[in-house]
């Protein structure tokens, strides 16, 4: 079974850019110890003639038929926009170049 000891988590804190009190260190790495120890148990009864699932109840499809309608017109569209211009959607300029 593999192991993470603290010093596996550091490392991969280290990769995230996430900074770890020492025992965070500690409680993290015994945490993802038990995660582990988990996965290996299911691993264990997972045999080649359980069929691997992803929801315990059958799922059906919900959605909707795909069924083409006329678009909006514009001045309904952009009758609830704060600001609008030449047809458009007028927002406040971020990148702080001339328009």
């Amino acid at each position: 079974m593999p192991t993470l000891d603290r010093n596996e988590v550091a490392r991969v804190a280290a990769l995230a850019r996430i900074d770890l009190t020492d025992a965070e260190l500690d409680r993290l790495a015994d945490e993802l110890q038990v995660i582990v120890a988990s996965v290996e148990k299911v691993s264990e009864v997972a045999t080649p003639d359980v069929p691997a699932t992803s929801h315990p109840l059958p799922l059906v499809n919900t959605m909707r038929a795909d069924v083409p309608e006329a678009p909006l017109a514009i001045a309904d569209v952009l009758a609830g926009a704060p600001e609008s211009e030449d047809g458009k959607f007028l927002g406040p300029q971020i990148l702080g170049e001339d328009a």
